[in-house]
């Protein structure tokens, strides 16, 4: 099996990391995050290649997406929610992707929440609704979100009953950004809301995200949805918890056992069996995701599809991970004493940041 090799060079990362501070406090990515986005082509690497994107391998944007997170969780979560939105070109009618791709500077963010409305309207929709959370919404040509069909005013039903819900993409100049985001993390992706009032759309900016839909035939667009976003979610809140471990650690070596005296606690059996437990929970979980996702992707690579037992593999993989990233931060964190409740302090910005992450309604834990 081919290796997936990370894409992130040392200088980049210190980049990111050197910016990162200051992007929290700001409630925005610096601009040369921002720069370091659009100059590596990263919003464009889910994108097709034929229509102006890189199309990686799915295993190595997950690759990268991890060790971004893993140094500026605001800066890998904007990355892999907008770059996930431009994987949505493969599913796009091609002259519009195309058209799409071709913006300067393009940065599609959006929602999956279907909190508005979509009005047939001759050869289009009159779209009206308010949605949340987009993050990188700042920098923005573009935003797509799920809306529910109506005619006449009145939902249209599927087979089973239930109201029919299409995705949508739509130029920045249509939306109005609602600066709403105040979350404890993740401060710098500046995931505000956004909302349409009764803008007419083409029906070509109408689209399904469904393998057996996709305009684009290369395994990426092969690849279902919701294995897709656990793998790509999954990756960012287990690359911050890889961080928090190694921050709690060095927090140990300097955190005395008694009220600053004796020896550190890194040196007490009982402590560093926690630290040992929780990292090796942490790595085999690891371990066994991206043996999945590697196996995975050979299939797709092989047949053209993903069957239904590798998706929902990969779907548990990712949880598995997700519950030992909790499990690995919400444990050591009692150790690392009031400075790591300090919120101008490293750890608590991962802290922080894990925690609003974490609470994606797709990484909900199982009841």
């Amino acid at each position: 099996m081919p290796a997936y090799p990370a894409m992130l060079s040392d200088r980049d990362a210190r980049r990111i990391a050197r910016y990162a501070a200051d992007a929290d406090t700001a409630g925005w990515l610096h601009p040369v995050q921002q720069a370091l986005l659009h100059r590596r082509g990263w919003l464009r690497m889910l994108a097709p290649r034929a229509l102006g994107g890189a199309e990686l391998a799915l295993p190595a944007v997950v690759r990268l997406e991890e060790s971004i997170a893993a140094i500026d969780g605001s800066m890998g979560w904007t990355l892999t929610l907008c770059a996930g939105a431009g994987w949505f070109a493969g599913f796009l009618p091609p002259a519009l992707a195309r058209d799409v791709l071709a913006t300067k500077h393009v940065c599609l963010a959006g929602s999956g929440a279907p909190t508005g409305y979509a009005d047939a309207d001759g050869e289009g929709y009159r779209i009206d609704g308010h949605w949340d959370y987009a993050s990188g919404a700042p920098m923005a040509t573009h935003f797509t979100f799920n809306a529910i069909l109506r005619e006449h005013g009145q939902p249209l039903l599927d087979g089973a009953g239930q109201p029919r819900i299409k995705a949508f993409v739509v130029p920045a100049a249509l939306v109005e950004v609602v600066p709403n985001w105040r979350s404890i993390g993740l401060r710098a992706t500046a995931s505000h809301g956004y909302r349409v009032r009764g803008q007419w759309i083409h029906r070509d900016h109408g689209f399904d995200i469904d393998p057996d839909r996709a305009w684009e035939q290369g395994p990426l667009y092969r690849f279902p949805f919701l294995a897709f976003a656990f793998v790509t979610l999954g990756a960012n809140v287990a690359g911050m918890a890889g961080h928090f471990i190694d921050l709690a650690e060095a927090c140990l070596r300097h955190r005395r056992n008694r009220f600053g005296e004796g020896e550190s606690l890194i040196e007490v059996p009982a402590v560093q069996a926690v630290l040992v437990e929780c990292r090796a929970r942490f790595d085999a979980a690891r371990s066994r995701f991206y043996a999945r996702l590697d196996a995975s992707w050979e299939g797709v690579l092989a047949e053209g599809r993903v069957a239904p037992a590798d998706a929902a593999e990969l779907q548990a993989l990712s949880m598995a991970w997700v519950a030992a990233s909790r499990h690995a931060v919400d444990t050591l964190y009692p150790y690392c004493g009031l400075y790591a409740a300090r919120d101008d302090s490293p750890i608590n910005r991962v802290w922080r940041d894990f925690h609003t992450a974490s609470q994606h309604a797709l990484l909900m834990p199982h009841a």
